[in-house]
């Protein structure tokens, strides 16, 4: 149940790749190949390879996940929200281009526009109780007597759930609410973030958020991963730190 983020920093990339044109596609590579059978998704960040202009590398990784590992789920971290013809171009975007098998989506502007992402056979992760400490300041408000996130779960999981895959985004950061994400969408995947650097614990997200048989998480970690070591041995250090937190959320869910 293990994801990891592939977040490629360029300011931390590990020494033996400093500085070389093709830093970041070498790198996200050799995580990818170290961790790979460890872990049920890659998630890459499409902003970390969108400012560094290497939007070409990022559609070579993910074609290079598809064909390389074809059993592990590859998640667009891109977090779209549009209407119209523009939510169809996202959706041409992430499962044309990069081959994605899901794609974040932001679900503000309501069902019509994921629904363009259904009709290419995509998966929608919709963003509902965010890792992040802002997150509270509108996905907690009170409305009809419960919280923003909780209508956003709800939504997702009796009308979307009908329109073609879905999932959630709970972060780990918040296991109160991840329980109450489970509660109202016992059988979603939820794509859980904030474990490692954000200090989420894989054992909580396991807890709080497995579905009734034990499964059904996706809990991701990105830098604790990605920059285990900033040495030659980088990927190594990758599939060490992988290993401990699939263990731990393998444990914690019994």
């Amino acid at each position: 149940m293990l994801c990891i983020g592939l977040d490629p920093d360029p300011a931390r990339m590990p020494r033996p790749l400093d500085g070389l044109d093709d830093a970041i596609e070498r790198f996200c590579r050799e995580i990818v190949d170290a961790t790979a059978d460890l872990v049920c998704a890659f998630k890459p960040q499409f902003a970390h390879f969108a400012s560094q202009r290497a939007e070409p590398a990022l559609e070579r990784l993910c074609g290079y996940i598809r064909e390389t590992y074809p059993d592990v789920t590859l998640v667009l971290d891109a977090k779209r929200g549009d209407i119209g013809s523009t939510a169809e171009h996202y959706a041409r975007e992430a499962f044309g281009r990069y081959g994605a098998h899901a794609v974040t989506v932001n679900p503000y502007l309501g069902t019509d526009s994921v629904e363009p992402f259904f009709d290419h056979d995509g998966g929608v992760i919709a963003l509902c109780r965010t890792s992040n400490p802002g997150g509270g300041d509108f996905q907690s408000l009170v409305a009809d007597g419960e919280p923003v996130y909780i209508h956003v779960a709800r939504r997702v999981a009796d009308q979307w759930s009908q329109l073609g895959d879905c999932g959630l985004v709970v972060g780990a950061t918040y296991p109160s609410e991840l329980a109450e994400v489970r509660a109202v969408a016992p059988d979603l995947p939820l794509l859980v973030p904030g474990i490692g650097a954000q200090g989420g614990s894989p054992a909580t997200a396991a807890e709080h958020g497995t579905d009734r048989h034990g499964r059904g998480l996706m809990v991701s970690s990105s830098r604790s991963v990605l920059y285990a070591s900033s040495g030659a041995d980088f990927a190594e250090a990758a599939r060490a730190e992988a290993e401990r937190l699939a263990s731990a959320v393998r444990t914690s869910a019994g």
